[in-house]
């Protein structure tokens, strides 16, 4: 890991599964019910199966889970996947958030910008802002679903939308750690989340969401 002592962030980019929330069991069920109506023939999936994709360009998680259908039908079961999924987080009332995460979100967006970058569809963020009471803390965002771009070219979008010079990224697999290399900004590695980076050369790591509050003092 980086030594972070000579570190100063202007800005936090957050990612969202496997560091915000985990909705992999509400999501398997809602797939599971969609795959059932519209394509029986393709394998159900499950909260673990999920946990593995999810972070993923939704394209790419399709060809990874829906394998069996053709171009066409799998941008078709994605699309429906999707809908319902956001239909049962709008639903849920069970607490899928991380311990600590939605007020040290508020806390640390006092001193600094708090942006989110997915690799999600369109809408989903906006539903995860939503559900967590986060809205009016979340400066900006994008994701996969409204450029087509890369997760690491939404990071650099979004610091060059909003004119942050340092920005830092929080997210738990591998992938996350790519984007930051591909967009030239630290990583932080949530190891409560989904995945781990397969090297130790990010600049941290938290184990609790709230440990962020220090760190980026």
């Amino acid at each position: 890991m980086t030594e972070k002592v000579f570190m100063k962030f202007d800005s936090l980019i957050l990612d969202v599964d496997g560091t915000i929330w985990n909705t992999t069991g509400i999501v398997a069920e809602a797939w599971n019910l969609t795959i059932e109506k519209y394509f029986p023939q393709v394998p159900r999936v499950t909260a673990e199966i999920l946990k593995g994709q999810f972070g993923k360009p939704m394209d790419v998680i399709a060809d990874n889970l829906f394998s069996v259908l053709s171009k066409a039908d799998k941008k078709v079961l994605m699309e429906k996947c999707c809908e319902m999924e956001q239909a049962a987080l709008l639903e849920n009332t069970k607490k899928i958030a991380y311990e600590g995460v939605i007020d040290s979100i508020k806390k640390i967006s006092q001193r600094l910008p708090v942006f989110i970058v997915s690799n999600c569809q369109k809408g989903y963020i906006e539903v995860v802002m939503k559900k967590n009471g986060i809205t009016d803390y979340i400066k900006d965002f994008e994701c996969f679903g409204n450029t087509g771009l890369s997760k690491g070219e939404n990071i650099r979008l979004i610091a060059e939308r909003n004119r942050v010079k340092s920005p830092v990224y929080v997210g738990d697999t591998q992938g996350d750690y790519e984007a930051c290399k591909e967009a030239g900004v630290p990583f932080i590695w949530a190891a409560y989340g989904f995945g781990r980076p397969e090297d130790e050369n990010y600049f941290s790591k938290i184990e609790k969401f709230e440990q962020l509050e220090s760190l980026l003092e």
